[in-house]
């Protein structure tokens, strides 16, 4: 009989006031018998939606039936036939806006808790010793994957299935891209990136740090040189935006990007670290979105006293994920939406003093549809602050585009493609925030899937 409990099961978690003072994992996870539970809550819908709402596809209800029955491994297994990267998934995705809003259960009660069963899957798997990965036998096709993020190492994985030999080219000294240098520890412990990752070089994938691909060696070279048949950019977008304010060339005015770079990759936060950042008082994050609530709940963590999310719309137009709000409300973070920077301060040695900001009212709706923030006139106030983080967004680096002959891009630099994934170039595929600018991991993944399949149906059929 089904578990016909109307909620899910809770994620133990640390207590606020302890957690924002550390970098531990905020939510920690739920034991062999409350994950039974929750699968239990499973109705086994003959038609599945929850699948249809997942971006790589997996066999939603497959694993969890093998969860409630006790056979973790099985589980593990039937996730692992789609998702290179489960323990990550389990923690990041959006599942709120995928899978389970598309599961039953969640029109009258609280849906199945999809991404907390994947990532208890992915755990118990990762804690087992002697697990042995079966590395495929090589079919001699050669391809080089540009970015070692989400879109690159799902890529990089389905097509070691296939017995390709993977290289995989990274900008940085460790794998992992955005996963490692954007999300924050307490949200995706690094030793958990790390684990796929070796396990993706377990099926054979080769791993080349510190190769900046269009300086270092070129997309041309890659194929007319040195062999590989076809190449898949999955770069990112880590090049900042910002406002174009006043004051924005201020000592102590970061990139989200700089921001949590320094945080997660360098590990700022420790004594030892060398690559240190600014102890700050007051700290204002420019943004509403996941990265913008990363980054407040750092700089909290890193000790500031008081730190403001300023954000020009309402609280109702938050891009972030509810339950990244949630936790940062939780956290003490402080709020101040509908207003907007104008410019940041300065004392007479050029470090920021101050933030001026007008206040804001919701217009008419724009073209995405969200009502259009209009400046309340006369309105302007300063909030004290030593620090402002801008997070509005990013873009993919045009250094590949230059470097690459005949690969079109958009005008804002992400590189166009079909539904496959193909660019221009024969031979070179793209997928994730490289193509569609910033967006979540599941959906680089699911491109980074969609290109894999494409890349072996073009070198088998050539």
């Amino acid at each position: 009989m089904p578990n016909m409990s109307p909620k899910k099961n809770p994620m133990p978690s640390q207590a606020p006031d302890v957690r924002n003072k550390n970098f531990l994992e905020v939510a920690t996870g739920y034991t062999q018998e409350v994950a039974v539970d929750e699968a239990q809550r499973c109705l086994q819908c003959k038609h599945r939606p929850c699948v249809a709402g997942c971006p790589v596809n997996i066999a939603i209800p497959d694993f969890i039936k093998q969860v409630a029955e006790g056979n973790f491994a099985g589980a593990y297994d039937i996730i692992s036939e789609s998702s290179s990267l489960p323990a990550v998934c389990g923690r990041v995705c959006p599942q709120e806006t995928q899978c389970e809003s598309k599961c039953v259960r969640g029109i009258k009660t609280e849906p199945v808790g999809i991404g907390r069963l994947e990532r208890f899957v992915a755990d118990w798997h990762n804690a087992q010793e002697n697990v042995e990965v079966k590395k495929p036998q090589s079919n001699g096709h050669k391809v080089a994957v540009v970015g070692s993020g989400p879109a690159g190492l799902t890529c990089a994985g389905d097509l070691a299935k296939k017995g390709y030999e993977v290289t995989v080219f990274e900008a940085l000294h460790l794998a992992g891209g955005v996963l490692v240098y954007g999300i924050p520890e307490f949200r995706l412990p690094k030793s958990i990136v790390q684990k796929e990752v070796d396990t993706l070089k377990a099926l054979g994938v080769k791993v080349e740090t510190n190769m900046i691909i269009g300086r270092v060696i070129s997309i041309d070279e890659l194929m007319d040189d040195m062999g590989f048949e076809a190449v898949f950019i999955g770069s990112g977008a880590g090049l900042p935006r910002f406002m174009k304010i006043p004051g924005e060339n201020l000592n102590g005015v970061f990139s989200a990007n700089e921001y949590l770079t320094r945080t997660n990759l360098m590990k700022a936060y420790r004594d030892d670290c060398a690559t240190p950042i600014a102890k700050s008082k007051n700290v204002a994050i420019v943004g509403g979105g996941n990265v913008a609530m990363d980054a407040a709940r750092c700089a909290k963590r890193l000790g500031a006293e008081n730190v403001y999310i300023v954000y020009r719309r309402s609280e109702e137009e938050l891009p972030a994920r509810r339950e990244e709000v949630e936790h940062a409300k939780e956290e003490g973070i402080i709020f101040k939406l509908l207003n907007n920077p104008v410019e940041i301060l300065s004392d007479e040695n050029g470090n920021v003093n101050g933030m001026k900001c007008i206040k804001m009212e919701l217009g008419e709706p724009d073209e995405s549809g969200r009502r259009r923030p209009v400046e309340v006139e006369g309105s302007e106030f300063v909030i004290d602050v030593d620090t402002v983080v801008i997070s509005i967004g990013t873009s993919p680096n045009p250094l590949i585009k230059s470097t690459t002959k005949g690969l079109e891009t958009q005008k804002w630099g992400g590189i166009i493609t079909d539904e496959n994934g193909l660019t221009s170039r024969e031979g070179v595929y793209a997928g994730g925030d490289a193509v569609t600018g910033a967006a979540t991991v599941i959906l680089a993944m699911g491109a980074g899937k969609t290109a894999a399949a494409a890349i072996d149906e073009y070198i088998q059929n050539k």
